[in-house]
């Protein structure tokens, strides 16, 4: 789809850069989301580094992921178009 995750980096303090397939790129901020579930595992800022992605999904080797619809939903906007 063209909301797809094409490109995820974890960055400092949560944060995850993200490029969507439809040419977006915007930070999406994990910490609203680390006292949640299976989501606390991602306090581990080794295990959070290990973000990949998954069917345009971004994702965890432990099955945690974040949907697309959601990143676009609550990322910010970075780059010249933002």
């Amino acid at each position: 789809m063209y909301w797809d995750v094409t490109s995820v980096k974890p960055l400092p303090d949560y944060q995850l850069y993200l490029e969507i397939q439809d040419g977006r790129k915007g930070v999406f901020d994990l910490k609203p989301y680390l006292d949640r579930g299976v989501f606390r595992e991602l306090k581990d800022v080794n295990y959070f580094n290990q973000v990949g992605i998954l069917f345009g999904a971004i994702t965890w080797p432990h099955d945690q992921d974040i949907a697309p619809e959601t990143l676009l939903a609550e990322m910010r906007p970075v780059g010249p178009s933002a």
